[in-house]
Parts: C-alpha cells; structure tokens; sequence
C-alpha cells in the first residue's frame, strides 16, 4: 500500500497534481488567518478600481481587495466541496453496501432506488435537491453530497458483489462472523483502493459544481463567500472590469485541477482496472431410496454426525426450477472418512455447499431430514454457533479463500475471539498453535504474513487450521488438493488424516480424483447428474464396483500397472445439463450397457444386504471400456 502511494510522486501528472494541491490546502488553512482582516477591510475612497499597485486585482463595490478574498475564499471552497464529497461518499457506501448488510430481498429495493437516481441527470438532481433543501451552503451540500451519492453507490454495489462471492467471505459465514463485522473487515477493506481513487477524481467535479450553485444564487449567501459567489458578484462589471470575475474562476480552474490530475496520479499508480472490477422448492419423483430402506436408519441414527436425506437444491431457469441436486442420502459417522466423486457439474459441491448453508438466493435448499450432530440444519436460528465450531469447511482454492487484506493469524484468531470468547492475545496464541498443529514452520512468523506471501500447500494447511480453531466434529473439504502439485498433493492428505486421528472429526472429501479418494477414504459416494448413483466401501471400488459409471471413472484412471503403449480408458459423451434433465437413467446416453428400460425409468438407489447401495438397471453386468481414439473415432 505504502509503495503504491509512493508512485503517485513518481510521475509528472503525480507531481503536478499533488504540489498544486499542497498549495490550495495550505491557502484554505492559512489565507484567513494571515489576510482575513486585509479582505474584509472597506475602502470607500477606491470603490471598483481596477489592477494598481495596492490592489492587485483591484476592488469590489465597496472597495475591499479582491486579490485577499479570492484568497480567503479558498477555506470556504475547499471545505465545503469536501464535505459534499464526503456526505456524497457516506450515503453512496450506506447505499452500496445495503445488499450485503439487508439481504438479498430488501437490498434489491435499495438497489432499484439507486438505479431510478443514476438514471436522472446529475445536474438535475442537484437542482432538485437544492430547492428541497434551500438556498444556502447547508443546502447546497445536501444538494450536492446527495445528488453524487448514487453513482458512487452503484460503484460500491459493484465491487462488494464481486468481493461478496470469493471464498474467504463463504468462509467467514461459516465461522459465524455477522454481516457487519463481514463488511468491515472482509469486504470494505478490499475495495477501498478504487473507492479512494474515485473520491479524489470526483472531487474537483464536486467543486466546480459547488461553485456553479453559488453563481447561481442557490449557494454560499452575504455575508459569507466562496468563489462561485465572488463569481456573481463581479460579473456586473465584466466587461469594465473582468478580473473581479475572472480571478475566483481561475482559482475554481487551479483547485479542480488539483483534485483531478492528483486523482489521474492515483488512478495511475492503483490501476484504474480496480476501479471497473470490482419461491419454494418444486417436489420431484427422484427415485431415491426411501428413508426407511437406508442402512443408517433407525438405531444408527444416534451415531451419525451428519444425516442427510432427500436432499435438493433447486434454482430459477429459464424453463422452470432446474435441479442440481436431486434427492441425495446418505450419513457419516463419527470418525468416518466419506468420499464424493463424480465430473465436473454433478452437483459434488453443491451438497457440500448446501451442508454447510453456504448456498444463497436465488439458490433453494430442501430435504426430508438433514442434521448435524443432531441440530436441525434448515432451523436457521440453531445453527450459527454450530456451523462457526463444529463443522470446519476447506475450500478448493485456498488463495481466494483468505482475505488478502489481512495476516493470516488475524484470520484465524478471529474465529476465536467470536466463538469461543478469546481476548486478542488469547486468540492470537490459539492461532499460533493452529498453525503449529498443521505442521506450519515457524508459526509465529507466518501468523503475521499475508496469504499472498505463503505457498498454495501453506495456504491450504493455514486454511484446514482455521477450521481447527474449534473442535470440529466434521470437516467438509471440497476438492483440497485440486490447485496443488503431486507432492504437496500427498502432504495435505496426509495433514487431512492426521487431524482427523487427533481431534477424532469425520471427514467429507469431495474430488474428481478417485486415487485421492482410494488413499483416504472409508466409504466412496459416487454422484452423477445431481444424485448418488452407488455407495460402497473404498476397498470395494476397484474390484466389486456394480454401476457401469462408477467402473468407468476407476478405468478412466491410469495407474503404474498400464502399459505405456496402451489406448486409455474414457467416458463417451458428455455430462447431463441439469436443465434438460432426460426421461429415465441421467447416464443411460453415456452407458454401454444401456436398453429401453434404462431409457424410460430411473432407477432406485437400493440397497443390498451388505449396505452397498446403487442405482442400475443392469448393475454388475460386464462392459467394455472405451478407449480415447475409440471415442473419438
């Protein structure tokens, strides 16, 4: 930040602007303490004389010296551009930041105010305003600080939308932070930099226009004077006598550019891209397992820490409610490793996102039954404190899971303090320790670097840390290894392993990988199309799969024992979109062993006497894999 600020006196634009803007604040600061008495004196005898020696710039009505009162009215200028800019930047940051603070419903109706303002002209707000709130500087500021506030506002709904999505901030909600401190220390520290160059650039705008509401009348009134009035007052003379109309338009030309090429610089040295960056769920016939029919029904119940059943989540489409997640079952128990596998789109994390109550409007999450640690999830009010100690989440990416602005033991020791009543030493302390557990060297250095400083394996074992900060009773890590090298791959979960040991957690590790799932894992979910198509013992997987899909993705996986010179394994086609949900199996188009009844009807979720479970029509009948030049032959 500092080097940043730095680079605005390293260029031309930067050095002109700042210097001319040094000048115009220490006028405004000192030009009334040193001439103040000189500009208010009256000289009946030199009644509207012209350029001499004594006067400069000569007089005005009343012969008092307009060289001193242009000078004098640089405080009353500058001060109150400044405080419409600042009125204009209060409500425009209120007005953009009402979304995350309100919630989605009533932060639309600030949302559509704010586009019903942008759309009027300024000028003509500030005219509107100015008659609403009367003649007068405290009108005109009202005029002026109002009349700037929605585009700034929209500026700010911009970028906190942009922030509001990144994982660090689903992460804070996990951690049971409020939206409040969210916005404070999450979101707003990391759009202030183009906030900031926004503010110095639409300062001189602000300050032209203060002047032009007192040349007008409507602003600054006798006996007080800033240049838009010392404007009016000479422009009876202008043709005997310019300078007295000329001057204090200059000085309005001197400071605007001030604000304007200082904000050039800023914009320059920050980079102008930050400023442009930044209904009810539809019951469906899934075919799932019924309830009763789930091998962690009835007496197993009390062991569970997470008992999902029938879970949906459900979003607006074009043509109807499209469903990503369709009815999916299933339970782990206390110390249990669980895997979910599956392509890209099969709505892997989706569930994870939708257990953790990460998934928000216009998204809708439903379910028969879904608890954790025997807390009603879909109870809203019983959950914050839960899902803030007892449910840890490790994100995929971990650089967009932190807060850049901030140290990462701040990050951490913020879950202390706001869960379990730590002072700020107490919490440090505890993050420190985190940080030691999750085999990070030298702890209390790297508590007080930021994420940018640490390497994408060091991220994510401060990331599996920060959930640590509680006594997890259950860690979802969604794709943890995906962003990470072959090495640091092994090492996080391994790391994943040893604190599920420790601190006795069960895990839920969702991947696209089933190697990573094969090493860690107890029992593998296998998802496609939104549901879960067969759940077996990770022992299982390789050699007693039943679904053709489950054997297509270990096939599709080579290993040490394939031949160099051997065609690899591949799944024909492509995913289903889940807005055209087909009639009957989802991977019938996909399946060799496919027929008309695969076409027709979807098949059950069932369970066999062993507690597998899966979803086939022609479940364990032998197919041949398709080989890559097969596929696309």
């Amino acid at each position: 930040m500092t080097n940043r600020w730095s680079r605005v006196l390293k260029t031309p634009v930067g050095i002109a602007g700042v210097g001319l803007l040094t000048l115009v604040l220490l006028l405004a600061v000192f030009a009334p303490i040193l001439w103040g008495d000189k500009a208010n004196a009256v000289d009946t005898d030199n009644l509207l004389a012209g350029p001499s020696a004594d006067h400069w710039l000569g007089t005005d009505n009343l012969g008092r010296d307009l060289f001193y009162r242009v000078l004098v009215a640089t405080r009353l200028s500058v001060s109150l551009a400044l405080l419409a800019t600042a009125l204009g930047t209060v409500v425009g940051v209120l007005l953009g930041t009402a979304p995350l603070l309100l919630g989605r419903r009533a932060g639309r109706l600030v949302t559509a105010l704010v586009n019903l303002l942008v759309a009027f002209p300024g000028l003509l707000l500030v005219l509107f305003f100015a008659v609403v709130f009367g003649v007068g500087a405290k009108g005109a500021v009202l005029a002026i600080g109002l009349a700037g506030a929605p585009a700034f506002a929209r500026l700010c709904q911009t970028l906190v939308a942009g922030v509001a999505e990144l994982e660090y901030v689903a992460a804070a909600r996990i951690a049971g932070v409020g939206r409040f401190r969210i916005l404070l220390r999450h979101v707003l520290p990391n759009v202030a930099e183009p906030l900031v160059v926004n503010v110095t650039i639409s300062a001189g705008g602000v300050l032209l226009s203060f002047a032009g509401l007192s040349f007008l009348g409507l602003g600054v009134q006798p006996p007080s004077y800033d240049w838009g009035r010392l404007m009016q007052d000479g422009l009876a003379g202008i043709y005997t006598h310019p300078l007295a109309a000329l001057a204090p338009g200059i000085m309005v030309i001197v400071a605007g550019l001030a604000f304007n090429l200082t904000g050039e610089a800023v914009a320059g040295a920050f980079g102008m891209s930050a400023v442009t960056r930044f209904g009810q769920a539809l019951q469906v016939d899934t075919g799932e397992t019924p309830a009763s029919d789930l091998r962690h029904d009835a007496d197993a119940d009390r062991d569970l820490v997470l008992d999902v059943r029938d879970l949906r989540v459900s979003f607006p489409g074009a043509a109807g409610p499209v469903h990503p997640v369709r009815g999916v079952s299933f339970g782990v128990a206390a110390g249990e490793a669980v895997g979910v596998v599956g392509e890209s789109g099969s709505g892997k994390s989706l569930t994870a996102l939708s257990i953790a109550r990460l998934v928000e409007e216009p998204g809708l999450v439903d379910a028969r039954h879904l608890t954790f640690c025997g807390t009603d999830l879909l109870a809203e009010s019983d959950t914050d404190q839960l899902l803030g100690t007892s449910l840890a989440v490790v994100f995929q990416d971990p650089m967009t899971s932190f807060n850049p602005a901030m140290r990462i033991g701040a990050q951490l020791a913020e879950v202390g303090r706001h869960h379990q009543g730590l002072d700020r030493k107490e919490a440090s302390d505890r993050a420190v320790d985190r940080l030691r557990a999750v085999r990070v060297r030298e702890p209390e250095r790297r508590a007080r670097q930021y994420p940018f400083e640490f390497s994408g394996g060091m991220r994510q074992r401060a990331m599996i840390g920060m959930g640590l900060m509680g006594s997890p009773r259950l860690i979802i890590a969604d794709e943890p290894t995906t962003a990470l090298d072959v090495t640091v791959q092994s090492q996080v979960l391994a790391l994943l392993q040893d604190v599920r040991r420790e601190e006795g957690a069960a895990l839920l590790l969702i991947s696209h990988d089933v190697s990573v799932v094969s090493d860690v894992c107890d029992r593998v979910l296998v998802m496609y199309a939104g549901r879960i198509v067969e759940d077996l013992p990770t022992a299982d997987l390789h050699t007693r799969a039943q679904h053709p899909y489950t054997r297509a993705l270990v096939a599709a996986v080579p290993d040490m024992a394939t031949a160099l010179d051997a065609p690899l394994a591949t799944i024909p086609g492509h995913p289903v979109d889940p807005a055209q949900m087909p009639v009957g199996c989802a991977y019938a188009a996909r399946c060799p062993l496919a027929t008309a009844v695969c076409r027709e009807q979807d098949p059950a979720l069932v369970a066999d006497t062993s507690g597998r479970r899966v979803a086939c029509w022609h479940a364990g009948e032998p197919i041949e894999m398709v080989t890559a030049e097969e596929a696309t032959a």
